[in-house]
């Protein structure tokens, strides 16, 4: 191996352990708190975090192995099988990203429906749709024997012989439904969500300046806090839509354009850049827990909590009240995430 490929399999053994302490932490806080398996979007939460823990367990080591042998690390049927999952766990995560969004713009858009607009059985049936969506591809590719061992990737992934109109039909439908598709969901679904999020920041910049206009002997500094507070509520809601979208596209893009214009003869794709762009799609198991559960209030109170009992020390301390609880516009930030 040279220096370059020493080093991605190095990343993906970090990768591969940070994804799993950090999903395995958001199921573990699933399984330790009531309050947070009450969530419907708790449903989606655990489904995607159990496909990054697979991924994570199974193809991020089995990339890594044909990075360090240069060959196919396996035989013949476990590559197709790690090659089924490949489809059908990157599919479904890809899926769960966007059944998330919808749920948060239904319970910010319409928070006082939200219960009978979203239920469980609501979730239980995008969820199906998820499986079914993914098992059919996976399927497929295995039934056309489309499951082989890619040395530009380093692992068993779709290939088949160049030229092929049926594999290219199935890889533009496959990444049309499972890329395309979720995507224009997360932007369409989070936009909508910034523009609820703006209209309630302009109302409470509205009375914040009025009551400031009105206590006169308030110290400056006092009002400087207090504009200060208005400009980063401002900026909160846009900057985690952004880490949403923007993290999707960054880890799934380049693999995705990347398997289109491999369809076309002329096409051959470099080994490093292959690396590359699977690398990124791996990245996604590790911040899928940060962007969407960890950073959390309640998901740190939860995991500080089983600190503490592995400890033996008290009980996680409350943060008090804080000042900008209450509001609807915080309202709205708890419902984006």
């Amino acid at each position: 191996m040279d220096a370059a490929e020493v080093a991605c399999a190095a990343y993906l053994a970090a990768l591969s352990a940070l994804s799993l302490a950090s999903n395995l932490s958001v199921l573990l806080c699933f399984a330790r708190s009531a309050d947070i398996r009450r969530q419907v979007a708790g449903v989606f939460t655990v489904n995607l975090s159990v496909c990054n823990v697979l991924t994570a367990a199974l193809h991020m080591p089995a990339t890594a192995a044909g990075v360090a042998r240069r060959s196919r690390p396996f035989g013949e049927r476990p590559c197709r099988a790690v090659g089924f999952l490949e489809i059908f766990l990157t599919a479904n995560a890809t899926l769960s990203a966007a059944a998330l969004s919808v749920d948060r713009w239904v319970a910010v858009v319409f928070p006082l429906s939200y219960s009978s607009r979203m239920r469980r059985r609501d979730a239980a049936a995008m969820l199906c749709y998820a499986w079914l969506h993914s098992f059919t591809f996976s399927l497929a590719a295995l039934l056309f024997s489309w499951l082989r061992y890619s040395d530009a990737y380093a692992s068993c992934t779709l290939r088949a012989a160049s030229g092929d109109s049926r594999f290219a039909a199935f890889t533009l439908l496959f990444h049309a439904s499972s890329f395309a598709l979720p995507l224009l969901t997360l932007c369409v679904a989070y936009l909508k969500v910034l523009r609820v999020a703006r209209f309630h920041c302009k109302r409470i910049d509205v009375i914040t300046v009025q009551t400031l206009v009105l206590l006169v002997d308030v110290h400056p500094s006092v009002k400087r806090r207090c504009l200060a507070e208005q400009k980063r509520r401002k900026q909160r809601a846009a900057k985690k839509i952004s880490i949403f979208i923007g993290s999707f596209i960054i880890c799934f893009a380049p693999l995705v354009f990347t398997r289109l214009a491999e369809l076309l003869p002329f096409v051959d794709v470099d080994r490093r850049w292959g690396l590359v762009s699977k690398c990124l799609t791996y990245s996604k198991a590790a911040c899928d827990p940060f962007a969407y559960c960890l950073t959390r209030q309640q998901y740190k109170k939860v995991l500080a909590d089983v600190a503490d009992r592995l400890l033996r020390r008290k009980p996680y301390p409350s943060s008090g009240h804080d000042s900008s609880v209450g509001t609807e516009n915080d309202f709205c930030l708890q419902r984006i995430g």
